[in-house]
């Protein structure tokens, strides 16, 4: 079974470093998922706001026509913190797969900080934790420790794909 992979995870967990070296490796194209948030979401979070489920869900729908239009070897960037977005962007890819970067609260809110200029303030990481739905024996999930290295990473996620028969 082919299809995207989506890079899942709270702020700060690496999701862009990690999808633009994957993508690399594997010949894919990269969907930046933040590029496709609406202004009135950026300036909702440059403003400290955390978004609510309403916000996302134009930004998942999009996301959603954004990986049926590019195919089976995209890469998107994506929070994904809820079942339920994660739900909304497999009825679109119904073949969709999901790498969770996972790290603590503590660790999220030392590299958001490292981030200047970004506009996801790092007062804004208790909400994601609050909003995070962990894939916990979800399908076609794979979990690995987000403070490892990114060709650590790299090399367990390109040894699941294959033992999925996704690349």
């Amino acid at each position: 079974m082919n299809g995207p992979v989506v890079i899942m995870g709270v702020a700060g967990c690496g999701k862009s470093s990690f999808a633009a070296a994957l993508t690399q490796a594997l010949g894919w194209e990269l969907i930046e998922g933040d590029e496709f948030h609406p202004l009135e979401n950026v300036n909702k979070m440059r403003a400290g706001i955390a978004l609510t489920d309403e916000d996302r869900a134009g930004w998942l729908n999009v996301l959603a026509d954004e990986l049926v239009q590019r195919g089976p070897h995209a890469v998107l960037t994506c929070s994904a913190l809820k079942k339920a977005y994660r739900d909304r962007l497999r009825q679109s890819v119904p073949a969709l797969r999901f790498v969770h970067l996972d790290l603590t609260r503590d660790q999220s809110i030392a590299r958001v900080a490292q981030r200047p200029g970004h506009y996801f303030q790092p007062t804004l990481v208790d909400s994601q934790f609050a909003a995070l739905e962990k894939p916990v024996n979800e399908a076609g999930v794979l979990t690995v420790d987000a403070t490892q290295s990114i060709e650590t990473i790299q090399a367990k996620v390109c040894a699941w794909l294959q033992e999925k028969e996704l690349v």
